[in-house]
């Protein structure tokens, strides 16, 4: 194998950067070329293909975002779009692909490897960590961090003026970040998609706790549970709190990765061109336990991470 590309495709994940620095290195010190698709899927089928060197990806594992960008594409979803995108990794002389992105972004690459032969590794890159398979998902510890600093802000505004506070965070269909964000955090009620809640007793343990003297209390949602808003005006009509909302939306996102994002996805990128220059195809790189491994994204893509309930508990024994 002498020529391949990588792309970060969906939505972008703190450690994405780190991840295409090192299949960059790491494919030129196997004498490989090494091509830079830009805006994920939609640059695939449009051409835009650039070759990388070193210099290239220099200064670049301590930024957040994805400097190859990244873009959700409609188009690749239909066979004429599939094929365009093809083309391109043939006109290029592409053997090998490396995508890394969420579930949707996986899907592609299976797509590319079962219905054309591309030899393709994903690298799981997701703030939600909701990628079966993978201990943890590219992105997902600088979000927590992310999620801790501004909870730790409000804890103490919060707690001057005697408010109940509901922070929403991500998690459409994962509430990873919520419950661990709460746990980590001393929320007092965390909200999730997973699992039923009563608002009641919500509201009535915070009640308690303002009995008990206790000055502030954060509730955490996730997205994928309801609006903070919604639930905002369900604890003031209920519950009569003076109640304040905070989406912390995009924020979640940003910022430089942690060093833990930044270790692991150089070793997935790593792991990635290795697998590659090994033959393998329609995989993507996990942590399990300490070491990375290479999965089959049919197993990936057939199964769901199903969040553990032992944390629920511990969240809820904490919060007394």
């Amino acid at each position: 194998m002498k020529k391949i590309a990588v792309m970060t495709s969906g939505g972008d994940s703190p450690g994405m950067n780190a991840g295409i620095r090192s299949v960059v290195r790491t494919g030129l010190a196997n004498d490989i070329e090494v091509y830079g698709i830009e805006q994920g899927f939609k640059g695939l089928i449009e051409g835009q293909i650039r070759k990388l060197n070193s210099r290239d990806v220099s200064n670049t594992i301590q930024r957040g975002g994805t400097f190859l960008r990244s873009a959700r594409c409609m188009e690749f979803k239909t066979e004429a779009g599939q094929k365009k995108a093809l083309d391109n990794l043939e006109s290029f002389g592409i053997e090998g692909l490396i995508v890394i992105g969420g579930d949707g972004s996986l899907t592609g690459a299976k797509i590319l490897y079962e219905k054309y032969g591309v030899k393709v590794v994903g690298m799981p890159g997701s703030i939600d960590n909701d990628i079966y398979g993978t201990s943890i998902s590219i992105g997902v510890d600088t979000a927590l961090n992310n999620i801790a600093r501004a909870v730790d802000m409000i804890n103490e505004t919060a707690s001057s003026h005697d408010r109940t506070f509901i922070i929403e965070v991500m998690g459409r269909h994962c509430g990873y970040l919520a419950l661990m964000s709460a746990i980590a955090c001393g929320a007092e009620a965390v909200i999730i998609p997973e699992i039923e809640y009563n608002l009641e007793n919500i509201i009535d343990k915070i009640k308690q706790r303002y009995v008990e003297g206790k000055s502030r209390s954060v509730v955490i949602v996730a997205e994928g549970a309801g609006s903070a808003v919604d639930f905002g005006k369900a604890f003031q009509l209920i519950g009569g709190f003076d109640t304040r909302i905070t989406v912390l939306g995009h924020l979640q996102r940003g910022g430089s990765p942690t060093v833990f994002d930044r270790t692991l996805a150089t070793r997935m990128g790593a792991a990635a061109v290795d697998g590659l220059l090994a033959g393998h195809g329609g995989v993507m790189t996990a942590l399990a336990g300490r070491e990375i491994s290479l999965i089959d994204l049919d197993v990936v893509l057939s199964n769901k991470r199903e969040l553990d309930t032992k944390f629920m508990e511990i969240a809820e024994d904490l919060s007394l």
